[in-house]
C-alpha cells in the first residue's frame, strides 16, 4: 500500500520534474497527508523524496530507525514484507534480498526520507496521478477517489512556486536551485508548468506571453535603466505591489515594483497564463 501511496515514482517525479515543480502532495484515499514540518521534496537525481514515517504510518506500517554513526537504518515492516535501508546508501533489502535504487535515502531537516519509486516498487496498492492539483492519490481501500482539493490556477501556482526559492543565492548563467539569475530563475519556473521560454530577460519580453498594462500575479515584470527595450532584468509579480527575482545582491528576493531601485527601472509587463 505504502508504495504506491508513496508513489509509482514515475508519476510524480515526472510530473515533478524539478521538485518541484510543484508541491508535492499525498492523498490517502479521500484524505490529504499533513505534512507538519519537513516536507516531500525532488532530489538532484530528480526522484521525489518523501519523510518516510509520516506515509508508512498513516498506511499502517511500523517503522524504525537505528542511528549508526552518520547513517539511519530504517526499517519498514507490514503486509508480510520487511524492508530494510540506510540513508547515503544505494541499496537496500526486501525480505533479505538486496535491491539496487536509482537514488538514495537521506536526511535532511533532521527527518529521513525515502525515494518514492523504491516505496512503491517494493509494496502495491494504486495511485492515481492528479496533474491539476499535482497530487498522487493513493486507494489504499481498493476504490477510486476524486482529488480532495482544488486545483490553483497556472498563475498562482507559479507565484506559489517562486516563493519557495527565497533565498536562494544569485549565480550569473545560472538556472537550478544552486544558484539562479533573473531569467534562468524564471524559466525554471515555467518549465515546471510545461512553458518553455527564451533564456533572457529580453527574449521573453519579446517573445512570451501578451502585453499588460496592470500586471496581476503570476504575470512577468520587466526593467531596464531606461525603463524601455532591451530588457535587462525580469521578475514576477505576486501582488500588493510586489515581485519576486534572482538579484545580485539579495539572490531571490522580493522587492517592490513600482518605488525605488526597481520602481525607476518598470517598464512593461507580459502575461503568461491567462487565468
Amino acid at each position: 500500500m505504502l508504495s504506491s501511496a508513496v508513489f509509482a515514482s514515475g508519476l510524480l517525479f515526472v510530473q515533478q520534474s524539478e521538485a518541484a515543480s510543484s508541491p508535492v502532495k499525498v492523498q490517502i484515499n479521500d484524505t490529504i497527508v499533513s505534512f507538519p514540518d519537513a516536507q516531500p521534496f525532488v532530489d538532484s537525481n530528480s526522484r521525489t523524496q518523501i519523510p518516510v514515517r509520516v506515509v508508512s504510518e498513516k498506511m499502517g506500517y511500523s517503522v524504525t530507525s537505528i542511528d549508526e554513526g552518520k547513517q539511519v537504518k530504517v526499517t519498514i515492516s507490514g503486509k508480510n514484507r520487511t524492508i530494510i535501508l540506510k540513508t547515503g546508501e544505494q541499496t537496500a533489502t526486501v525480505n533479505g534480498e538486496t535491491i539496487s535504487l536509482d537514488t538514495k535515502a537521506l536526511i535532511s531537516k533532521n527527518r529521513t526520507y525515502v525515494p518514492l519509486r523504491f516505496i512503491s516498487e517494493s509494496f502495491g496498492t494504486e495511485v492515481n496521478w492528479d496533474s491539476k492539483t499535482q497530487l498522487a492519490i493513493v486507494n489504499a481501500d481498493g476504490k477510486d477517489h476524486a482529488p480532495a482539493i482544488k486545483a490553483e490556477s497556472s498563475a498562482a501556482l507559479l507565484v506559489a512556486n517562486s516563493k519557495k526559492y527565497l533565498g536562494i543565492p544569485y549565480m550569473w548563467g545560472g538556472s537550478t536551485p544552486s544558484g539562479f539569475d533573473c531569467s534562468g530563475f524564471v524559466a525554471y519556473l515555467l518549465n515546471q508548468q510545461k512553458v518553455t521560454v527564451p533564456r533572457t530577460a529580453d527574449g521573453m519580453r519579446a517573445n512570451t506571453g501578451t502585453s499588460v498594462f496592470q500586471p496581476q500575479p503570476g504575470d512577468l515584470v520587466f526593467f531596464s535603466n531606461t525603463q524601455k527595450a532591451p530588457a535587462n532584468h525580469v521578475g514576477i509579480y505576486i501582488g500588493s505591489g510586489k515581485f519576486i527575482s534572482a538579484t545580485n545582491s539579495n539572490g531571490i528576493h522580493i522587492d517592490p515594483l513600482t518605488t525605488g531601485y526597481w520602481g525607476n527601472r518598470y517598464f512593461t509587463a507580459k502575461r503568461v497564463f491567462s487565468s
